[in-house]
């Protein structure tokens, strides 16, 4: 059956059923006449709410859209000594049967559009039909032949529902959505969707008029999940789910949570999967990868909207394979390690960057298709740059279409808002302790690394996952088992997200937005850890801009700003962050943050650089920072690349360039980034000048050392303590010219002396230039 295309976890069955129930037997052929169109509202209504269906009703059940099992009317089966076929076209005016060597026509055995053959032989299965169908009245009639949706009884593994019931199903997107493939030589799609309050499903599209009636899923067993198989159905078809709550008669329609693929906003249908053309080529990157010691490796992510990089000159966006042929050499020569993607799965709003998703198993239609996608991750591996994607596990929008109360109940949220609605953003919370929602979720960011071959997960929002308080008042949230204030469900998630990842993507990294001191973040699970690779330092992050608001004359009275972070700076593995979150909603850009003039604002943002550049920790900045972009991003249009024609932004993009390959090139600068090893303080103390100076150390014990001028005075002949006499030369000083700047440094060698100075044995005496700072290395013989 896999030979076939068909998913391991699927096993379809053709078959006859033995239906021996004696009224069906009075139905008569009817006249053929148009059928009314199709109101959801309308038909369902033609039942009573909480109505069994019985055997005497199921063909009242199936005008009426509420057929819980379709298959127990539809389709083959033997009635007594004949066989009978049984099919529901409503807007057929004829339908005629194949048995085998010739068409023969069908009895309408209602004039809603039931249609049945019944005779001593069975037809072959699966039993071909032709149809007459009315299409207007200036239209005529259109003929076609095609296979029935009730000629397949398609069934599910055991095991794996039992794993996606219990939480543990990780590929769940294999099983769920939509899959094309090939049963008994006849090509279609396998739809399945989790829907365990429902009372009724069914597939809608323009193949079937979004006519609920027409093909109405089966429920399997007792899982929650339904199950249909449309053979014919090419690919790219849009279709929605039409759900029936089985308690309120509620009629919803929604996309698929699984689907793969969906159409362009403002529209939200999803679409069957297209043929995929496998041509990756990144098989040495990912072995490369699985033996990376990334704890001792450089990490230089340059954050990235998919939607506002660049735009066309009439506003249209980059497609992916566009992003692969101007994005990637940009970063590449730029020095960065990674390209980290704001969230590129589907979501309906251009204004939510992405952080409000609709489609956890799709990227955005914005930007092209799935196979482009691929196309851009596979170019990236192939010049020697990650990728990793923002992936957004913490809430999901109450979109009408989407996940909200899918089935008309809190099915993938929770029904008490005190715990399932996000009041910052309005958003619905995931009930992480629904076993279900977990398999979701896991699946989820398996499919991410597995289909996309990304690089690792950057998981928003993790702190209003993990606290039942966040952002609450006292009495608007509810405490856990014990009474705490910690999401323990979320907490197990958390967890199995980090296992998962690490053991079935070697190399692959987690990093957690995380902005609390919850402990144990990036620690290992087994030692009590939430076990992500990595967290954002957002206490260094808010410290450091803190100070650099600081007109230089206050600075002094502020140091410990910039001393402090050493106290927690290695508690966990740290990325240093500037991100889009602090170039939005009024904070204005990173260069209208620096005070002073002109000249002071571009001299503290490539100090602020430097400062980034050469602290512990891995490294993060947000497009258009890297060439001091002036206005706050707007997501709505492209960065600012005209003001490149200016000196001091291009001069900016020169210093983080050259910074980019030095912090790559110098061991000591990324080497021991998680380790007080790696760290020590030449002086720290220089409150009154604003000058700090520290070293950085590599494993082999060779050292960079770093002075940074907080003032705009220049310190000449200022004394520093180095850890061995020898010759120092300058490898960067962010006054340079060539950024800018008043040019004012260290030239040719710098001998140290042997005068004791800060509590070493040597020292030397060196040029700190205005508002900028610089790196010195030991010449080696």
């Amino acid at each position: 059956m896999q030979g076939q295309g068909i998913p391991p976890t699927v096993n379809v069955l053709l078959q006859l059923r033995d239906f021996r129930a004696p009224e069906f037997e009075q139905l008569m052929p009817c006249p053929a006449r148009p059928c009314a169109s199709y109101n959801p509202r309308m038909h369902s209504n033609l039942m009573k709410p909480g109505a069994v269906v019985g055997a005497s009703s199921l063909l009242e059940a199936l005008l009426a859209a509420r057929l819980h099992d379709p298959f127990s009317y539809l389709g083959a089966r033997v009635e007594h000594d004949y066989s009978l076929v049984r099919v529901f076209y409503p807007y057929a005016r004829h339908v005629w049967i194949n048995t085998g060597s010739e068409f023969e026509p069908m009895a309408r055995a209602h004039p809603a559009g039931v249609y049945e053959f019944r005779s001593a032989a069975t037809p072959p299965m699966p039993y071909r039909l032709r149809i007459e169908e009315e299409r207007g009245p200036t239209a005529g009639t259109l003929i076609h032949d095609t296979h029935d949706a009730y000629a397949f009884t398609p069934e599910i593994s055991d095991y794996d529902l039992y794993l996606f019931n219990e939480g543990r199903l990780r590929q769940a997107y294999r099983m769920l959505g939509s899959h094309a493939m090939e049963i008994g030589g006849i090509n279609g799609v396998l739809f399945s969707v989790w829907a365990p309050n429902a009372g009724r499903v069914s597939v809608v599209g323009a193949f079937n008029q979004w006519d609920g009636r027409i093909h109405q899923m089966a429920i399997h067993g007792f899982s929650g999940i339904w199950i249909l198989f449309i053979p014919g159905l090419p690919p790219g078809s849009l279709y929605k789910y039409e759900i029936r709550n089985r308690d309120s008669g509620e009629i919803l329609l929604k996309t698929d949570p699984y689907a793969t693929r969906y159409e362009l906003r403002p529209q939200t249908a999803a679409l069957t999967p297209a043929d995929e053309e496998s041509f990756w080529q990144d098989a040495k990157w990912l072995a490369d990868r699985a033996v990376l010691d990334w704890l001792r490796a450089p990490l230089n992510i340059y954050e990235v909207h998919a939607g506002s990089w660049k735009r066309h000159h009439d506003g249209r966006f980059y497609s992916y394979r566009e992003l692969a042929q101007h994005l990637i050499p940009y970063v590449r020569e730029m020095g960065y390690t990674h390209i980290e993607l704001l969230p590129i799965s589907e979501h309906p709003l251009d204004e939510s960057w992405g952080y409000q998703t609709t489609g956890y198993f799709a990227a955005t239609s914005r930007h092209g298709s799935p196979e482009d996608l691929k196309f851009f991750i596979n170019a990236c591996h192939l010049e020697g740059i990650g990728v990793i994607l923002d992936w957004v596990p913490a809430h999901f929008p109450q979109d009408a279409f989407a996940l909200s109360r899918f089935d008309g109940s809190a099915l993938y949220e929770h029904e008490d808002p005190r715990l399932g609605l996000h009041q910052d953003w309005g958003t619905c919370i995931f009930n992480y302790g629904r076993n279900e929602v977990k398999s979701f979720l896991l699946s989820s960011a398996h499919y991410w690394l597995a289909e996309f071959h990304l690089d690792g997960l950057r998981v928003d929002a993790v702190a209003s996952m993990l606290y039942l308080d966040y952002s609450r008042e006292a009495g608007e949230w509810l405490p856990n088992k014990y009474g705490g204030r910690e999401n323990l469900e979320a907490m197990d998630f958390v967890r199995e997200l980090n296992i998962m990842v690490h053991q079935d993507f070697p190399g692959a990294l987690t990093l957690a937005e995380e902005s609390t001191s919850w402990p144990g973040v990036s620690r290992p699970t087994y030692i009590g850890g939430l076990g992500f690779s990595m967290k954002w330092n957002m206490g260094w992050m808010n410290d450091t801009l803190s100070y650099l608001r600081n007109n230089p004359v206050f600075r002094r009275f502020h140091h410990d700003l910039l001393t402090f972070g050493q106290l927690y700076a290695y508690s966990e593995n740290f990325v240093l962050p500037l991100s889009h979150d602090e170039v939005v909603h009024g904070k204005g850009s990173l260069l209208g943050k620096m005070p002073g003039d002109a000249w002071q604002q571009f001299a503290n943002l490539r100090l602020l650089f430097t400062y980034q550049m050469t602290y512990p920790g891995k490294k993060l900045n947000f497009m258009g920072n890297e060439f001091a972009q002036g206005p706050e991003w707007n997501c709505m249009r492209g960065l600012s690349w005209d003001q490149l024609r200016c000196e001091q932004h291009r001069g900016v993009k020169a210093a983080l360039h050259d910074l980019n390959h030095l912090y790559s090139s110098i061991s000591a600068l990324h080497q021991l980034d998680f380790s007080p090893e790696g760290f020590a303080w030449i002086d720290c103390h220089d409150a009154d000048n604003s000058v700090i100076s520290y070293l950085r150390y590599a494993c082999d014990g060779s050292f960079a050392l770093i002075a940074l001028n907080f003032t705009p005075v220049p310190r000449v002949h200022y004394r520093i303590g180095v850890p061995v006499e020898g010759t120092y030369h300058e490898v960067f000083n962010s006054d340079s010219h060539h950024y800018g700047g008043s040019n004012l440094g260290n030239m040719g060698h710098i001998n140290a002396s042997s005068q004791p100075w800060m509590g070493r044995e040597s020292s030397i005496v060196i040029t700190l230039p205005p508002l900028g700072g610089a790196i010195f290395c030991l010449e080696t013989p």
